[in-house]
């Protein structure tokens, strides 16, 4: 009999195997859970190229999960211990000077001598001539800026990896924020400053 006839573009080719772990454009499939789940069937986390396809697939994702959420906590205690180092730096740097109008004889003497040894040591009046208060605290305050930036992102995609909505991922989280702050947050307070992280 002969079916050249037929057509085969109507025939339902989906018990074909081969294909159900794969979206139309040859990417993997994700399933997207908006309410609480255990399953982690087709579970992708946060990218498409994080497939949770096996168990052992899982397991590694959860331990890199508590890695990343434990290395949030060694951020922002890498973060406080260096703005205390940035305190430091600006309560020992110099004041600006205040332009007097009408120096003191005295005063215009010291000037003339702090001049000439700056000249005859130049590397110790670039150390007397450093960065004055304001000057670091500008300087600082920019620094500071950026790594606000950096920890906010960081938080965020924590939050969005918590949002799959997957018990196993949310209970990885958890655990790597506890962990973080066991190894990392001795001198931190329990309570946190942002809501989302």
């Amino acid at each position: 009999m002969d079916h050249s006839s037929h057509d085969h573009h109507m025939m339902d080719h989906s018990a074909h195997g081969g294909h159900g772990d794969m979206g139309g454009d040859g990417s993997p499939k994700c399933n997207m859970n908006m309410l609480f789940t255990w399953d982690t069937t087709d579970l992708c986390v946060v990218f498409r190229q994080w497939h949770i396809t096996s168990t052992m697939s899982l397991v590694v994702s959860l331990a890199a999960i508590v890695a990343i959420c434990a290395g949030y906590e060694a951020l922002r205690e890498g973060i406080r211990q260096y703005e205390a180092m940035l305190a430091r730096r600006v309560d020992t740097a110099p004041l600006p000077r205040s332009p007097s109008p009408l120096p003191s004889p005295r005063r215009y003497f010291e000037e003339q001598e702090e001049e000439s040894a700056t000249e005859t040591a130049p590397f110790l009046g670039a150390l007397r001539t450093g960065q004055n208060r304001e000057q670091v605290t500008r300087q600082a305050h920019v620094t500071k800026a950026v790594l606000y930036g950096v920890q906010n992102f960081y938080a965020f995609m924590i939050m969005l990896i918590f949002m799959t909505y997957n018990g196993w991922v949310m209970i990885a989280v958890s655990v790597g924020a506890g962990l973080g702050y066991l190894v990392f947050g001795g001198r931190t307070p329990v309570t946190k400053e942002t809501a989302c992280h």
